[in-house]
């Protein structure tokens, strides 16, 4: 960790102690939002950012030399997060809605920061995912992982965008989580993603962690032998990007994670048939590599 992009620990140093300090607002206060506890969603974003933040703290430790944009971009992505989680503080504190929340003059101007923020975040995100993707920094399981994970951890930031056009319902709130429902009815715990109607949230939520999920896969398999890992990281990664697909397919048709119908069901079904397939089709044991051949030796 010594080589760890130094600015992005810190930034996720700080995101664990804003998760402890929303812990500490769940236990001291009792109010709620949209039926949740208010403090909740300061402590679901800090947890997140601090995944988020010591993922790509390791990613550009790989170059053996960081180009200069790449410390700025990184510096982008700190500012436009740190930004975002301050109104979702003061908002908190303020008792009012951050997200979609376009009820006063205040509330729309924090909510199209917000937005600002989002869509900043996405960009400098992907110009650090081209750079590494683009480079071969890891052994090839590791680095397909890892091309994998940024590419469906883009995705699942782009369904936030879904969110922003979902019908709420509701006079002032431009936007909504769920699909179906109206916010705020009964939910799952600690996600609160919506068990009557779909919800933006969970697919958001999956695609988003690939980052760290797959590559954490990719190291697990490491000693398999390249062949081997490879085609286990393919299935596995090929598997992720269609989950992704389909729960965000599963709550654009209103249907909640967990009571999907038939379709959806059935698609669900193929997909971890298809993985299973993927993975067992593996070479069981790892290959060998040959000995070197020894050059031959000519007489002096």
């Amino acid at each position: 960790m010594r080589t760890w992009y130094r600015p992005l620990v810190v930034f996720s140093a700080l995101m664990a102690v804003t998760a402890v300090a929303s812990v500490v607002g769940l236990l001291v206060d009792d109010r709620e939002l949209l039926g949740a506890p208010i403090w909740l969603k300061p402590l679901k974003f800090s947890l997140s950012f601090v995944a988020f933040g010591l993922s790509w703290a390791w990613l550009l430790s790989l170059p053996e030399r960081r180009p200069r944009f790449l410390g700025g971009t990184a510096w982008v992505i700190i500012a436009a997060s740190l930004l975002e989680m301050v109104i979702i503080i003061g908002q908190v504190v303020r008792g009012k809605q951050s997200h979609f929340n376009t009820g006063t003059a205040l509330d729309s101007m924090l909510f199209s920061v917000m937005g600002a923020t989002v869509a900043i975040l996405l960009l400098a995100t992907m110009v650090l995912s081209i750079y590494i993707a683009a480079r071969r920094l890891a052994p090839a399981a590791e680095l397909l992982a890892i091309r994998f994970g940024m590419g469906i951890s883009l995705l699942g930031m782009a369904v936030g965008i879904l969110m922003t056009t979902a019908s709420s319902g509701v006079e002032g709130i431009t936007g909504a989580h769920s699909v179906g429902v109206l916010d705020g009815g009964p939910g799952m715990p600690l996600t609160g993603w919506s068990t009557t109607g779909g919800d933006l949230r969970a697919p958001h939520f999956i695609g988003m962690h690939a980052l760290q999920l797959l590559p954490l896969l990719a190291l697990a398999i490491r000693g398999r032998g390249e062949r081997v890992s490879k085609r286990i990281v393919w299935a596995a990664s090929v598997g992720y990007l269609g989950l992704v697909v389909l729960t965000t397919w599963q709550a654009l048709r209103g249907q909640p994670l967990f009571s999907p119908d038939w379709v959806t069901g059935t698609a669900l079904g193929a997909l971890v048939v298809g993985v299973a397939l993927g993975v067992l089709s593996a070479p069981r044991q790892p290959e060998v590599s040959a000995p070197p051949v020894e050059a031959e030796r000519i007489p002096s």
